[in-house]
């Protein structure tokens, strides 16, 4: 004979389950913090897929629960692609 259904809040959530990580998310912040701190050229490479994932992340805001995450690295990829470019342009002009 099968068990009881347990009682009490079903948790079977009726539009997908539960809000998963963005499987890029890490990435995207490993990169970021790489190219801030260690190499330029990996800045604008978090910056973009940073973007790419912030697009899906909005697209569909209950699918994924690491939008900070995501959203810190595109930052860092940000900052650090300036920086970057302004090493490049001092490097250019000396």
């Amino acid at each position: 004979m099968p068990p009881p259904p347990p009682s009490g809040p079903s948790y079977d959530a009726p539009y997908g389950g539960m809000p998963r990580a963005h499987p890029q998310g890490t990435i995207i912040l490993v990169l970021g913090i790489l190219g801030l701190l260690i190499c330029g050229i990996l800045a604008p490479i978090a910056w973009v897929m940073g973007n790419n994932a912030m697009a899906e992340i909005d697209r569909n805001p209950t699918a994924y629960s690491n939008r900070g995450i995501v959203q810190a690295g595109r930052i860092l990829g940000i900052v650090g692609t300036a920086i970057w470019i302004i090493g490049v342009i001092i490097a250019i002009a000396s």
